[in-house]
């Protein structure tokens, strides 16, 4: 325990050294002032691997950890102006970390990275909606819940089903869909939660931002990637080609590395990208997209998978 305790403030003081600082000026490498550009950076299933795996992992030595990604972030921060830092769930389990504090320090690194927002996975329920609820109060930014009801819970309230956030000129329209949780979470973790149909809370608020003139629309999903083979059973691919508005989704839960975007028609015939950056914290997807000055996308988005490793 004290152990652990050491080894979490000294994560916390790096994180919190090379955490964002609001209000810092940093240099543009926009080429055009009559272009706008946005930077949108993303996780998933970090499954609280606050420390970087070892340096005898066979797959992944040094690779990961929180400090570590602050230090990437940072230094995409200090090159672009309008940055979006988004989670698409699985925030908690898989260390000790949260066994003993629970996820509190999970929302309070991120927070100190500036995270915009996260939806909810489901080993967020791990330590039910008490343990989630009082985590829940570390966390510095929303949580993006479009197709679960919470109202008949302790987390009433504490998430939201859509957020618009401004980027310099840009309106920005977020959405958070979650897995079906009857037969992957314990009933008592969820309790009276509320499994709403995913496409149709989609279609719903993906149109209510599309009125509310945002100018790109994300959807945070944690369904993952496809299940071809399995009935009644929602992801990414099926769900993307049932909606509309959406113009790219980050996804997460099937623990996938993608090297670039799939892309997937929607209702309206419209390509939109689908990512996932794999799990444990080990990269961190980036998508740089230019807009002009009527806020139409000035050329193809770019995409790259950043690696989360120890500086050498």
């Amino acid at each position: 325990m004290e152990k652990n305790r050491r080894e979490f403030i000294k994560i916390l003081g790096s994180v919190a050294a090379l955490s964002f600082v609001p209000g810092m000026l940093y240099a543009s490498q926009k080429s055009d002032d009559s272009k706008i550009r946005l930077t949108i950076l993303s996780t998933n299933d970090q499954h609280s691997r606050l420390e970087p795996f070892p340096a005898n992992d066979k797959k992944y030595a040094n690779q990961g950890g929180y400090a570590q990604r602050a230090a990437l972030i940072n230094s995409i921060r200090q090159e672009e102006d309008n940055v979006l830092l988004l989670d698409a769930g699985d925030i908690f389990q898989g260390t000790p970390f949260f066994n003993i504090y629970g996820g509190e320090l999970e929302f309070k690194l991120m927070s100190k990275m500036g995270y915009d927002a996260s939806t909810i996975g489901n080993h967020e329920f791990d330590n039910g909606l008490n343990g989630l609820s009082k985590a829940s109060v570390h966390a510095k930014f929303p949580f993006i819940c479009s197709n679960y009801d919470f109202s008949d819970t302790i987390m009433k309230d504490k998430t939201i089903p859509y957020k618009i956030i401004e980027k310099g000129e840009l309106k920005i329209g977020i959405i958070g869909i979650g897995v079906k949780l009857d037969g992957l979470v314990s009933s008592k973790s969820y309790g009276d939660t509320k499994y709403l149909d995913p496409i149709e809370k989609a279609n719903e608020y993906a149109k209510l931002l599309k009125e509310k003139s945002c100018d790109f629309i994300i959807c945070l999903s944690h369904l993952g990637v496809d299940y071809p083979s399995e009935e009644n059973k929602i992801g990414d691919v099926e769900f993307v080609s049932k909606t509309r508005n959406i113009d790219y989704l980050i996804g997460g839960h099937t623990h996938t590395f993608m090297e670039a975007p799939m892309e997937v028609k929607n209702l309206d015939g419209k390509l939109v990208k689908i990512s996932h950056s794999g799990w444990g914290g080990l990269r961190v997807g980036r998508l740089d997209l230019e807009f002009d000055s009527k806020k139409n996308l000035a050329y193809e988005p770019t995409y790259t998978l950043k690696k989360v490793k120890k500086q050498a």
